[in-house]
């Protein structure tokens, strides 16, 4: 098992690391909308976040060797289900007709107050 700690994701908010390798998969901690570099969510509409989630995501990816056309599974985390559709746009536009498994819940809150969070499973070939 190797704890992976992308330089170019934002820093894990608690005792947990971007990912996690073992065996063929990586498993990725779920991203809110921080931007790396203020170690802040910056956007406060569920475009801008949701964006900004599957970049730190994909930079999480990259750091491993990987790629969006890798994941396997996701799990999305909406503060409220009046933005599904909205993240559902952003999410379909970034996997560019890859379509991973995907569970999208409503969850009652969100680390600093985020609309979405997203975690994800690729497999390493």
């Amino acid at each position: 098992m190797k704890l992976i700690h992308s330089p170019n994701a934002p820093k894990a908010l608690g005792p947990y690391c971007s990912a996690i390798r073992t065996g063929n998969l990586l498993f990725c901690s779920g991203q809110t909308g921080i931007d790396p570099s203020t170690n802040k969510v910056e956007s406060t509409t569920i475009e801008g976040q949701t964006r900004q989630v599957l970049a730190n995501l994909k930079a999480v990816l990259v750091s491993e060797g990987l790629g969006v056309k890798d994941v396997v599974k996701c799990n999305v985390y909406l503060s409220d289900m009046q933005y599904f559709e909205t993240m559902n746009a952003v999410y379909g536009d970034f996997f560019e007709g890859h379509t991973p498994a995907r569970t999208t819940v409503a969850v009652a809150g969100l680390p600093l107050n985020a609309l979405v969070e997203i975690e994800c499973i690729a497999e390493i070939k």
